[in-house]
């Protein structure tokens, strides 16, 4: 293919697709430049194909680019809740499920589905868990209160509330490592 070629499909994809990209994008991430940045990738990376006349659906191609780089860009900025209370060595995909069931699925059949397995498995994993530390884990990652704030409802010792959250987490890890590497390898 001619570089003149290339360069029109990239011109009229770019025009055909940006705004609807940007769309998808902008509820997923925390602020305007954060979309910006994301769509700056995924068209430098759709730029760069050397076999961009092969791609039989460029629509799916760039949604399936830019959900990957929405999740990529959640791996770079991980809130820490999890890893607050866990070595960095650790297998890291537990957080990065966590920021899939965050995505917004109204446009997306297949990443509803993924999230409703996702929350199938978490919620059996939790059922394993004694009642303290899935009650901990809850209340912490799902009601998003401070482990400070458990330890004062629950009249406990902060120690003993962080080492509650420290072995759901090592469980649900655990548990979910499978599920992870499926989801990554997709």
């Amino acid at each position: 293919m001619s570089q003149h070629k290339k360069e029109h499909i990239i011109e009229n994809t770019v025009n055909d697709y940006s705004e609807k990209l940007l769309a998808f994008i902008k509820p997923k991430v925390r602020n305007d430049e954060d979309a910006e940045d994301i769509l700056q990738e995924v068209w430098f990376q759709f730029s760069n194909l050397t076999n961009i006349s092969q791609i039989v659906n460029v629509g799916n191609w760039l949604f399936r680019v830019t959900r990957n780089k929405i999740t990529d860009s959640y791996r770079k900025k991980k809130t820490g809740n999890i890893e607050d209370y866990e070595p960095q060595e650790e297998e890291e995909g537990y957080s990065s499920i966590q920021e899939l069931l965050l995505l917004d699925t109204s446009k997306d059949p297949e990443l509803k589905f993924f999230q409703d397995e996702i929350w199938k498995a978490l919620f059996e994993a939790l059922e394993e868990l004694p009642e303290t530390q899935r009650l901990v884990y809850i209340q912490n990652e799902i009601e998003e209160k401070t482990l400070q704030q458990i330890a004062e409802e629950q009249q406990t010792n902060i120690k003993t509330i962080i080492s509650r959250k420290q072995y759901a987490v090592k469980h649900l890890r655990k548990r979910l490592h499978q599920l992870y590497k499926d989801l990554d390898n997709y």
